[in-house]
């Protein structure tokens, strides 16, 4: 009996998708999570390659936040607009949160992108490449940062009202995810070799109250510090007001908890901090730093500061500089305002010139440089350890537990003089000190 010669068809190939990040470390979080469905579904990733094919799917994670965020996310687009009109590319697919705030505008503007996507729609964006959503990948990550750590996002949006900010607009209302799906994914990047956790959020210390009735972030990093392979577990991002002080408790209890806290404070005029509707004093603002300083002293203090706000007076300002100056912090960052559609501020007049909350950022930061400076050699001749992040030029740089990874001081370990393999962690004599980096030798 003679069979019929079937002829399998050759397998379609997929274009390969090269996805771009802009913005926050939340953003870098959603691309990695799109990334790894991408990679369930066969397709082959590649985060921000510079080597482009004709056929490539082009998926740009858009920021928001600012006029300086926003500007660089359309400069972006209307790039690789330009490169598929040319032919380089093959099509271009935005989201995030620029996307979900002016889809209709960017539609109207930019009309070659193939798709506009906003911060929720991670099911359809995937469908419009051919792609599945797979709920068993729930948590599954391509990390864009170095294995060694990675961020890690316990809650979506937030339900604050602060009056200059947009990210309830992009961002939805607060979601926390339930802590057993954070536990799994933790042990996932554990057994992937992460060994840092950095936990973010836009709120942090609002976690749990919609799942659990109760603000649950020290039980979440009791369980989050018992995983198995995480030695460091970093929080980003925490908001003053109803701060739950018992996270310090378990800051103290367990040696894998990083002593660190960022908590943006904007201001610390009462003018400035009522209109901001920020739903705290001044006086109470200091009692909260004092009374978290007191509990863990040798905590890293990083703060976010916005000058030139909306109705900010030469007396606001040198009222924040002054407080600035008495609280030392240990890391501070200084924004201008922004005058953002929709907000409760857009309603108020943007009356401080642009060069004038520039002057003033510039004044804040110059104080804090100092600070730095003094607080920085004070750590010379003390013993740390240190995470090697990198090999940059003649130096190994790497980070104490006191700094978050891009935004914080570096270790600089002369490679002429010492190895270490980035990823590990090795104990470092500081020797010298500068502003913002540190410079010391391994010892055992």
């Amino acid at each position: 009996m003679k069979t019929k010669n079937i002829i399998q068809p050759f397998p379609i190939k997929k274009p390969r998708v090269n996805v771009v990040t802009l913005g926050c470390s939340k953003n870098t979080y959603d691309s990695e999570i799109l990334m790894g469905q991408l990679r369930g579904n066969s397709f082959d990733v590649v985060h921000e390659s510079g080597e482009l094919a004709s056929d490539d799917i082009i998926v740009i994670n858009t920021c928001g936040f600012i006029d300086n965020a926003k500007q660089e996310s359309i400069d972006t687009i209307l790039q690789y607009s330009e490169l598929k009109e040319q032919g380089k590319v093959g099509k271009v697919i935005v989201t995030g949160c620029l996307s979900e705030r002016y889809k209709p505008e960017l539609e109207a503007e930019i009309t070659n992108v193939d798709a506009y996507f906003g911060t929720n729609d991670l099911q359809n964006l995937l469908q419009s490449v051919g792609a599945n959503y797979k709920y068993e990948l729930l948590g599954e990550r391509l990390l864009t940062t170095p294995s060694h750590f990675a961020y890690f996002k316990i809650s979506e949006g937030c339900n604050r009202p602060c009056s200059f900010c947009a990210i309830p607009l992009m961002r939805g209302k607060h979601l926390s995810t339930p802590m057993e799906q954070l536990v799994k994914d933790a042990e996932n990047l554990a057994r992937n070799g992460t060994k840092e956790l950095v936990v973010i959020a836009q709120d942090l210390t609002y976690y749990g109250l919609d799942l659990y009735g109760k603000r649950n972030l020290d039980e979440l990093l009791r369980r989050l510090s018992d995983v198995n392979g995480i030695e460091w577990i970093r929080l980003q991002y925490a908001y003053p007001s109803g701060f739950p002080m018992e996270v310090l408790d378990v800051m103290n209890e367990r040696s894998n908890i990083c002593n660190y806290m960022d908590m943006p404070l904007q201001h610390i005029s009462d003018n400035m901090l009522k209109s901001m509707r920020r739903g705290i004093t001044k006086q109470k603002t200091i009692d909260i730093v004092n009374a978290i300083r007191d509990k863990v002293p040798d905590i890293a203090f990083r703060t976010t500061l916005i000058t030139g706000y909306p109705g900010e007076t030469q007396q606001d300002f040198e009222e924040m500089m002054d407080w600035v100056e008495e609280t030392r912090f240990d890391r501070l960052g200084c924004f201008t305002y922004s005058h953002e559609e929709k907000t409760h501020a857009h309603q108020l007049v943007d009356d401080v010139p642009d060069e004038v909350k520039q002057e003033r950022a510039d004044a804040i930061m110059e104080i804090q440089q100092g600070i730095s400076f003094d607080k920085n050699q004070e750590r010379i001749g003390h013993t740390y350890k240190v995470l090697i992040d990198k090999k940059e030029g003649d130096y190994f740089v790497g980070r104490t537990e006191f700094d978050s990874p891009e935004v914080d001081n570096e270790v600089l370990i002369d490679a002429s003089k010492h190895y270490a393999t980035v990823g590990s962690f090795v104990n470092v004599k500081i020797d010298n000190a500068e502003d913002f980096d540190l410079y010391g030798q391994i010892v055992k």
